[in-house]
């Protein structure tokens, strides 16, 4: 049994090596063609994009064809003042107007510029939230993608204490056969050697899972076959001044923000040209046709240009456009008092991620060396062990001190990962 389950993870580990090797960069590369979230957000700034035109502002004007026409059959009795009568039966009247009508606003107050930069400033604002969310979905796909890293090299380490433990039974079964050891020692042994194998299945059930999780992210099937790599690397140097200066300048949120503050005042300077007079331009060609099959007049049709121009001034309209001008006073208000607020949270934030990436680079430093002890106590109570010096127990301990300071190593490595990509995603340096 012992033999097939080395075999069985031998060949398993084979099979993974021959799978297609994913780099961080291509899974954020697939991410970016793929992501659904991306595609979404794209449409929405494109559409954005597309309602900033100046006929979308009110600039241009608005030119229409009409046309109507009739059909009546009517019977007429008409009685005069001076006495006289006249009368039709079933008379028949046939008429038609078509035409083209141009209608221009001239002048609002300014509002239609208004609009228009507030347009400018809507499609800005989509291309913000695109990056945001681009933004975004690199920092899942980094971070889902060293996540099946770090699993990974767990599973290695586990497998190197396979590699010890199954190591440690052939030594205890030599010992047991000539008599010298008791066979509780040797059936523990085993005991230890199966859990890791164990752990080893249980190991990579967690990876299948991950790997699932970064295809999802990445807008692939969940069935994707894929390597990764097999280290965590460790290169990011921080700069504390340069961090904070960048932060309001190129920080996704505060942009946005900044960018919602200067639309909630050009909705303000609308609302305030409401107050303006309104002049509208009229312009036509019309053409009028009347045909009747009885009466004083049996044919009648006009035809020619028309123009006309009308003015609206406001002066009162129950309350609203005051109450429209507080309501957008309140916006920006709110929208101020968000930024600030948002401007406060994310300078935390970059200072937790900066201190947690120096506490993470100081715990590296001591975990290397402590690592560098654990193996070495371990590699010499396994030759304790051949010479018979040393008991299992001892054995035993140092594999797990070795286990868990690997594990530790992994982690904190994984740790400042996340870290460095948390505070580049903050200044937009993905």
């Amino acid at each position: 049994m012992k033999s097939f389950f080395i075999i069985f993870f031998l060949t398993l580990f084979s099979m993974l090596e021959a799978q297609t090797l994913l780099t961080v960069e291509d899974a954020v590369k697939i991410a970016l063609k793929n992501n659904y979230g991306i595609l979404v957000a794209r449409n929405d700034a494109a559409i954005s994009k597309n309602n900033n035109t100046i006929g979308n502002a009110g600039m241009l004007p608005n030119v229409t064809i009409i046309g109507n026409g009739s059909y009546e059959l009517n019977n007429v009795d008409q009685s005069y003042s001076n006495g006289s009568e006249t009368s039709y039966t079933g008379l028949s009247s046939t008429s038609y107007n078509v035409g083209t009508e141009l209608s221009w606003t001239l002048f609002d107050g300014g509002k239609m510029f208004i609009t228009k930069n507030k347009l400018n400033e809507i499609e800005a604002l989509g291309e913000i939230q695109f990056k945001d969310k681009v933004l975004q979905t690199q920092y899942d796909v980094i971070s889902a993608y060293y996540e099946v890293v770090r699993l990974k090299q767990q599973l290695i380490s586990i497998r190197e204490i396979i590699n010890y433990n199954t190591e440690l039974v052939k030594i205890l079964q030599i010992s047991y056969n000539e008599g010298s050891l008791l066979k509780t020692n040797l059936l523990q042994a085993k005991i230890d050697l199966n859990v890791y194998l164990g752990n080893s299945i249980n190991q990579e059930f967690v990876i299948d899972a991950a790997k699932k999780n970064l295809n999802l992210l990445m807008g692939t099937t969940i069935d994707n076959f894929f390597e990764v790599s097999d280290s965590i690397p460790i290169n990011y140097s921080i700069d504390k001044n340069e961090l904070n200066a960048k932060l309001n300048v190129t920080n996704t949120s505060i942009l946005l923000l900044q960018k919602q503050i200067d639309i909630a005042r050009l909705s303000l300077n609308e609302f305030s040209r409401l107050r303006y007079p309104l002049l509208n331009f009229n312009a036509g060609y019309f053409l009028s046709h009347t045909d009747n099959s009885d009466g004083n007049i049996l044919k009648s049709q006009t035809i020619g240009p028309q123009l006309g121009a009308s003015v609206s001034i406001p002066l009162f309209q129950s309350g609203n456009i005051n109450r429209k001008i507080s309501i957008a006073k309140l916006d920006v208000q709110s929208a101020e008092f968000v930024f600030e607020n948002t401007k406060l949270q994310i300078k935390k934030e970059l200072k937790n991620n900066i201190v947690n990436y120096e506490n993470q680079q100081r715990l590296l430093q001591i975990e290397v060396t402590n690592n560098e002890f654990t193996k070495e106590m371990l590699e010499i109570s396994m030759q304790r062990m051949k010479l018979g010096q040393t008991n299992t127990l001892e054995v035993h301990q140092a594999q797990e001190n070795y286990v868990q300071s690997c594990t530790r190593l992994i982690n904190i490595k994984f740790n400042m990962k996340i870290a460095e990509i948390k505070l580049k995603q903050l200044l937009a340096e993905l």
